[in-house]
């Protein structure tokens, strides 16, 4: 099935569809535009992969072609079928979808197979029998030639014959390998002799037990490319020097001429992007797991609260080039302030609550008062708020000896609450420690939903909860994961874990929200009034509220670093 028109949008521009559209233009492959997206089912999907994604579905949606989702499962010891279903979970969660059914490189075994015999046939593989230690000394380095293998010239007939015992199961993992018979000096490393077919006796999670030799992904992806048809193979740029190699088999093997190209991988500030070291955060417990809110996983953007469109734009946003580049986070959390300002419901919730009474205002008396749900959407309506004698307001919005610039409430200040009356403060209720635990207010009736009749103004409009009518929630406030910006600056010896950011996490347990809160879903979206956007955190409950807050209303992390 198609994945959509051409003319659905207006076409973004880069290198690579500059490619895609001349190629159409000039009739190859009949004009036919064929993508992929082959992940590895390993792990999670990260927001790296997010940019892979956009590309090979955005191409093929734009130039009217199909986009197919292969694993590219060759190593049994280290894929599950967890990883196979959240990766489809993940891919239809952005917004997409693949052509026909999900496809494995697992499918192409015996045909990958009998490719290795042919090349065995023409001179070009051997078996190897040496240690992989040996090996991997006699590959050389950038500035001096490899050593030949004294295998490297063992007769056709014999390393075909190996080459079918070791599928058969005669041999012990690590006692031969296939290579490729290419050039030991050639000025790319990879075209030294590479290992094609390595012996692993394990389980795979779709094959069993039938095999016991695996491809390694240099032979089996460009190959797979071929079998589907793969007009434009679309990689990250740390395969650039793997391209004379994909090229090499398809020529030797005269298969489909797929083509690779490669495009700079996303890198964002104070996260992490690599497996390996998302893979000792969950492990060591420094997060929660591969869905807590820091992690950049597409599981943990989706439970605090990202939206598949912002990631999305961020994607269109920083564009497509051949130039490896740090993208700052603003850019994703602006993005996501951008999509949710137009979606999200605005509701009042108090964090770190103080408690206020108005001592004018009549006992057990309650009042609903019209509140918006959104001023950016005319059709999202209005809600009923709930007013009281006793609220809560913010610790933070309350100083009893201000400095100059300071506008909210204090002793003898009046200020308006949304939606509400202009209060004003007269008396200050401490405990016996001198802690402030309660403001007595007056509150002026004349005032409701709007400005003074007498016409006196005020510099502040508070958020509040009325404390009657209150939900209790506990609120978790997420910040950046790392401390700097980039890890790679991390000096040679040094942990890089210790530069983790030790306050991505606080956790708010007396928080408390208006009513119409109550039976908010898991994955739910809301604006906090100026406290930022937050989301219903998937262990939440009815009567035991969790809130994420997915990213503050503005960006904070400047004022953070300035102070220190």
């Amino acid at each position: 099935m198609s994945t959509g028109s051409p003319d659905a949008a207006p076409r973004p521009s880069d290198f690579l569809r500059d490619i895609v559209a001349a190629d159409v233009a000039a009739g190859k492959h009949n004009g036919r535009v064929q993508t992929r997206f082959p992940p590895e089912p390993n792990g999670y999907l990260h927001i790296g992969h997010a940019k892979s994604i956009c590309l090979n579905f955005g191409i093929a949606k734009e130039f009217g072609g199909l986009c197919n989702l292969r694993m590219d499962d060759t190593n049994p010891t280290r894929e599950d079928v967890e990883y196979v279903e959240s990766i489809q979970e993940d891919i239809r969660w952005l917004g997409f979808e693949w052509n026909g059914d999900v496809r494995y490189a697992s499918d192409y075994f015996e045909q990958l197979y009998q490719w290795a015999e042919r090349l065995i046939e023409k001179g070009l593989a051997y078996v190897d029998s040496q240690p992989a230690d040996d090996i991997a000394k006699q590959r050389g380095t950038a500035t001096q030639p490899g050593v030949a293998s004294p295998y490297r010239d063992r007769p056709v007939a014999e390393s075909l014959d190996v080459f079918r015992r070791m599928r058969a199961g005669e041999f012990p993992d690590g006692a031969h390998v296939l290579r490729a018979k290419i050039d030991m000096a050639s000025p790319h490393l990879i075209m030294r002799d590479p290992i094609l077919y390595r012996i692993r006796h394990a389980e795979h999670h779709r094959t069993g037990d039938a095999w016991c030799i695996y491809p390694l992904y240099d032979y089996a992806h460009g190959q797979s490319d071929a079998i589907e048809e793969v007009t434009h193979s679309v990689c990250t740029l740390e395969f650039e020097t793997h391209r004379p190699l994909y090229d090499w088999f398809i020529e030797k093997l005269e298969l489909f001429p797929s083509r690779q190209y490669e495009f700079a991988r996303l890198n964002l500030t104070y996260t992490v992007m690599s497996k390996r070291r998302l893979l000792e955060l969950v492990q060591g417990g420094f997060v929660s797991g591969w869905d807590d809110p820091r992690m950049p996983t597409l599981r943990g953007l989706r439970r605090r609260g990202y939206t598949p469109e912002s990631i999305r734009n961020l994607c269109a946003t920083i564009g497509v080039t051949r130039y490896n580049g740090m993208t700052d986070m603003v850019v994703l959390e602006n993005a996501l302030r951008e999509h949710l300002n137009r979606i999200a419901p605005r509701r009042m919730a108090v964090l770190r609550p103080l408690k206020v009474t108005l001592t004018n205002y009549p006992g057990g008396r309650t009042e609903q008062l019209e509140a918006v749900n959104n001023p950016e959407d005319a059709a999202a309506g209005t809600r009923q708020v709930p007013f009281s004698r006793t609220l809560y307001v913010e610790r933070d919005d309350f100083m009893e000896n201000p400095p100059k610039q300071f506008f909210r409430l204090s002793p003898g200040r009046e200020v308006r609450l949304r939606w509400a009356y202009f209060i004003k403060c007269h008396d200050v209720v401490k405990d016996a420690d001198g802690n402030v635990v309660e403001l007595l207010c007056t509150y002026d009736p004349e005032t409701k939903g709007g400005d003074a009749p007498d016409g006196r103004k005020v510099k502040a409009t508070l958020h509040w909860v009325s404390a009657e009518h209150a939900l209790s929630a506990e609120v978790r406030l997420y910040d950046h994961l790392c401390r700097i910006p980039d890890l790679s600056e991390v000096p040679e010896g040094e942990d890089w874990k210790d530069s983790l950011n030790p306050k991505s996490l606080e956790v708010l347990t007396e928080a408390k929200l208006e009513p119409s809160l109550r039976d908010a879903a898991a994955g739910e979206r809301v604006q906090f009034e100026r406290l930022g956007y937050f989301c219903v955190d998937q262990d939440s409950r009815p009567g035991s509220l969790a809130f994420n807050r997915a990213v503050t209303l503005k960006d904070e992390w400047a004022k953070i670093q300035k102070r220190g």
